[in-house]
């Protein structure tokens, strides 16, 4: 059973420190090549979903979090506020307050509907001691967030596509839902007092997963002080549950920030918000991702995904010439030369990386490579730039399979 906070600190990719504080790791450089691709990824395909990004600050007035409502039904989960000459700024506990003052800049008529904006943004929460562990509960998160402005007609439909995005995620990353959950509100003073609000949220969103044909399950009490979710659930190895993606319907905060949009009539309207995340927090979404794989990531997310080993020193040249060429493709490339070790032994060592080539003697006369894939194939000598040509492409169609056929 994989333990992330053990291969974590194995495999090179986190760690932490007394002085930073618990619950505030540190990405050593294979995690942050890991980090970085995943967020590249979310990057990418939100833009061929259409999707805008933006940057905003992690401070704010206490002001907007006492109109967003935060102040009110969060503040026990958000770090104390700082005074700065007359006025108090926090450090955001969520990133949609910043994301509604942005579409309030300007004025949107109907026509720019739906309106996707979203951000790969930190925010923090003042977790307690007891319930840090790993990447799993921190108190600095980087979240993959977005918001979608639309209209009441276009929300289910958009709520519907985050969905579909979440699930090709998934499908790339080689991971699985434990469990789709609505998430409803639940008895005490925690959420937004307004019945008819839960009602209509609640409506569309049984609306998006009956839809969808994904089975699910109510969960009282889980809900968003705001308005109901739906939860996309993982597993741990031990089947210990967390949320890891989440879609949203919202009519509070368009209200609270006096949102609009002119509408065909030339009237002011109202739009939804829906709020929705594709892998959640990436140190959450690296936590699960090095459970679920034990540390062999597929291949376009490895740390390194192709180690050259060379028989004797006589190939060595012959070996940086391969990495060179590699690291020309875009590949992450390293040389595992005989001063490391026997060959047998270098196998052994790079035995997460997803693919190795074997250089000896009849190899470099040949500029071919002797392949060897992480789950024990061995396709045969093949030219170098074959070889290099088909990593490149497995690597850019994402997913989880480590070769094709010619």
């Amino acid at each position: 059973m994989h333990d992330h906070r053990r291969l974590g600190r194995e495999l090179n990719l986190f760690d932490t420190d007394p002085l930073m504080g618990a619950g505030l790791p540190y990405w050593l450089p294979d995690g942050a090549i890991v980090r970085h691709t995943l967020e590249e990824y979310v990057r990418e395909a939100e833009q061929r979903a259409g999707y805008r990004h933006v940057y905003s600050p992690v401070l704010g007035k206490r002001e907007l979090y006492e109109i967003s409502g935060h102040w009110d039904h969060y503040s026990e989960d958000m770090f104390p506020p700082m005074d700065l000459g007359s006025e108090q700024v926090l450090l955001r506990p969520s990133l949609c307050p910043h994301h509604a003052l942005i579409y309030r800049s300007r004025s949107h008529s109907y026509r720019e509907l739906p309106l996707r904006m979203a951000e790969v943004g930190g925010m923090y929460r003042s977790e307690l001691s007891g319930v840090l562990g790993g990447l799993t509960r921190v108190r600095a998160i980087t979240l993959n967030d977005a918001h979608i402005f639309c209209t009441l007609e276009q929300a289910v439909e958009e709520a519907r596509a985050a969905l579909e995005l979440i699930g090709r995620a998934y499908a790339d990353l080689g991971i699985r839902a434990a469990r789709h959950r609505l998430s409803l509100p639940g008895e005490g003073g925690k959420y937004v007092a307004d019945p008819e609000l839960w009602r209509r949220a609640t409506a569309l969103l049984r609306e998006v997963l009956d839809g969808s044909g994904i089975p699910y399950e109510a969960a009282e009490g889980e809900a968003a002080f705001y308005g109901p979710k739906i939860d996309v659930q993982i597993a741990d190895p031990a089947g210990r549950e967390a949320t890891l993606s989440t879609v949203q319907i919202d009519f509070h905060q368009p209200e609270r920030f006096d949102l609009h949009y002119i509408g065909p009539d030339g009237a002011k309207h109202r739009p939804v918000m829906v709020h929705r995340s594709v892998i959640g927090s990436v140190e959450r979404a690296v936590a699960h991702l090095v459970e679920a794989h034990g540390g062999a990531f597929p291949p376009w997310l490895a740390p390194v995904q192709l180690v050259v080993l060379p028989v004797a020193d006589e190939q060595a040249g012959h070996a940086h010439d391969l990495v060179r060429r590699a690291r020309g493709l875009g590949l992450r490339a390293e040389v595992c030369d005989p001063g490391q070790g026997t060959l047998a032994a270098r196998i052994r060592a790079a035995r997460l990386v997803p693919y190795q080539a074997v250089i000896g003697g009849r190899e470099a006369a040949a500029d071919q490579v002797a392949p060897r894939l992480r789950d024990g194939r061995r396709p045969g000598a093949l030219p170098a730039a074959e070889f290099l040509r088909r990593i490149a492409d497995r690597v850019a169609a994402r997913g989880t399979g480590l070769w094709e056929a010619a």
